[in-house]
């Protein structure tokens, strides 16, 4: 068993007391990245996000990657806003997107695919609505794998690859909003 004496007990209140103090004095220096308040003079990273217009993907009509692109379109439009209305645009955002699917393990008795990989890339630039300046220019990426179980279920492979493009569409979609979030937390 253990005790303390007199002068341990008060250095460990004095410590306990200070920690105290400073985290009661840093916590005001954080402030939620999606809150609606800004502690700054500029407007609230959700204020931001909402007044970006996300242009339209080109992409060839009637073709998976034109689905895609309107996938992604959507999913950034719920993301930015919140499902709310959009503010009136500050800025625009103008993204290009190619995609492919390639065969990783291949069966060597009928020659057919096992797994698959789907790559999903987007490059994406953030303009000033007024000026149309270039004030933020990146690319993403997404792989994602989907398996292909056997040559008995034949529609396998194509509902595979339509949920492959799905979590690439989304994994792209949440890759802008998190680096357009970051650009409006600090101006970078």
């Amino acid at each position: 068993m253990w005790s303390l004496d007199l002068r341990s007990l008060r250095r460990l209140v004095l410590r306990l007391a200070g920690i105290g103090a400073a985290a009661a004095t840093l916590a005001g220096c954080f402030q939620p990245m999606y809150g609606d308040s800004s502690f700054t003079s500029s407007p609230s990273v959700a204020a931001a996000m909402s007044a970006v217009d996300v242009n339209q993907i080109a992409a060839p009509n009637g073709t998976p990657l034109s689905r895609i692109a309107v996938s992604v379109r959507n999913r950034l439009l719920f993301g930015l806003t919140g499902g709310g209305a959009a503010a009136p645009p500050a800025y625009r955002l103008n993204i290009l997107m190619s995609g492919t699917s390639q065969s990783l393990i291949v069966d060597i008795n009928s020659g057919r695919p096992d797994t698959e990989d789907y790559a999903l890339n987007a490059t994406y630039s953030l303009a000033e609505a007024k000026s149309g300046k270039v004030v933020l220019s990146s690319q993403t990426f997404a792989r994602v794998t989907y398996d292909i179980p056997g040559q008995a279920q034949r529609f396998a492979r194509d509902r595979g690859l339509r949920d492959a493009e799905d979590r690439a569409a989304q994994l792209i979609a949440d890759n802008i909003k998190a680096r357009l979030a970051s650009f409006f937390v600090a101006g970078t």
